[in-house]
């Protein structure tokens, strides 16, 4: 049935599934490991790494809406086309920063392509295939993610990675390909990026008052900014902890192997839990996973034995499947055909997220880190955990639409909410 599925994928969608592979193989090989750099070889606190860290989501956030509601106007092929090119520049900014503030423009450019980039990509995921194989292109993106994640931390240890800059540049080639492959894959396929809506687009302000009114989609970005937050800790706190705490003299090498562990486990687990939560509505995983990521948090404050920490590694990354693999599902089923770009953009804003997360990590580890890492991650587990009351409440009021439109193809193994 699959392999058969894999035959009608458009290639425009398989050039993004393969292209975003490479790609998050040499970012996970190079930007996870900026925060060790920054603390461990320049020397700069935990509290200003992390306002570095932040400064690519607060970017991203800032300019997610317009990066998706641009491809809507203009085509997502100029679009995507400017922004992977800029991102290859980003990366080789990265390479020759020698200063502070040179990270941190970089970092707030990084963010800024990555939010243009990736919600045109995949609106054009949702434009090039048909709607029963959406799931599975979805999730086949999301696989390559993750087959990037597991060998990208690998090749970044060997890289040295956590003292050298030398990754970025290879990730500046990477994305230089990417995009000539982009140029010549749109030339050969022109017709495909006019498989779009009739209806126009909205204007920005329609946009803006369609996505804030949606009484679906409003929990959800609220609920989902904490599940992001949660996940930020992976990156960013926990990176940063595992270098300094006391007692841990390999805390750089073992994060290295817990970003592979993650990235591997999510190809283990992520068909079965796929084809498990598929028959639930889809904010249904994103409550189960928050709770399961708040759980992991408080696990790897617990102590240093790495049976633990391995084991948190195990919890968090089900959550983390759990919170992402039906997200695009979701977007995509809200949303109108003219205005998924915006709906796909606008999901950016739980990014905020990500720009919390460093920073109140960073302030926390400051603070507790040498004392007791409990103390760090407890706090978080909680931040992470307040995003249950918003996701249950979207979860409620599509329960209640499906219902009130009798769509017959709303899920019925579901007990009631």
């Amino acid at each position: 049935m699959i392999p058969k599925a894999l035959k009608t994928i458009h290639p425009l969608a398989w050039t993004i599934i393969v292209g975003t592979m490479f790609g998050r193989l040499v970012t996970s090989m190079s930007i996870p490991f900026l925060a060790i750099y920054l603390t461990s070889t320049l020397g700069v606190s935990a509290t200003s790494t992390g306002f570095i860290v932040a400064a690519s989501s607060l970017a991203g956030v800032s300019i997610s809406f317009y990066g998706g509601y641009i491809s809507d106007r203009i085509g997502r092929k100029k679009v995507m086309l400017v922004s992977v090119f800029c991102w290859a520049a980003v990366f080789f900014g990265f390479a020759a920063a020698n200063e502070i503030w040179v990270f941190f423009v970089v970092n707030v450019l990084n963010g800024l392509c990555r939010s243009v980039f990736e919600p045109a990509s995949r609106a054009l995921l949702s434009d090039v295939t048909p709607p029963e194989h959406k799931l599975l292109v979805f999730n086949l993106r999301y696989a390559a993610i993750n087959i990037g994640v597991v060998f990208g931390p690998i090749v970044g240890l060997k890289l040295g990675s956590a003292e050298s800059l030398f990754p970025f540049v290879v990730a500046g080639v990477v994305y230089v390909i990417y995009g000539l492959v982009l140029v010549m894959q749109f030339a050969v396929h022109r017709g495909a990026l006019n498989v779009r809506s009739d209806a126009q687009p909205p204007k920005i302000r329609e946009a803006l008052a369609v996505t804030g009114r949606d009484r679906i989609f409003l929990p959800v970005l609220i609920g989902t900014t904490f599940c992001v937050l949660g996940y930020g800790h992976f990156s960013s706190t926990l990176a940063q902890y595992l270098s300094i705490a006391p007692g841990l003299s390999n805390g750089k090498e073992l994060f290295s192997y817990m970003l592979a562990t993650n990235a591997a486990v999510v190809l283990i687990v992520q068909y079965p839990i796929v084809k498990t939560v598929s028959r639930f509505r889809p904010v249904v995983p994103l409550i189960l996973g928050n709770a399961l990521v708040a759980l992991s948090l408080l696990m790897f404050g617990m102590g240093h034995s790495l049976i633990l920490l391995l084991a948190g590694v195990f919890v968090f990354t089900v959550g983390e499947v759990l919170m992402f693999t039906m997200m695009d599902m979701l977007i995509d089923r809200i949303a109108k055909p003219e205005w998924k770009g915006t709906y796909f953009g606008t999901i950016g804003f739980n990014n905020i997220g990500s720009v919390a997360a460093p920073i109140v990590g960073g302030l926390l580890l400051d603070r507790f880190a040498m004392q007791s890492g409990l103390a760090v991650f407890a706090p978080l587990a909680l931040l992470t955990a307040l995003g249950l009351p918003f996701l249950l409440a979207a979860h409620k009021r599509l329960t209640a639409r499906e219902a009130a439109e009798g769509l017959s193809n709303a899920p019925r193994t579901e007990k009631p909410a």
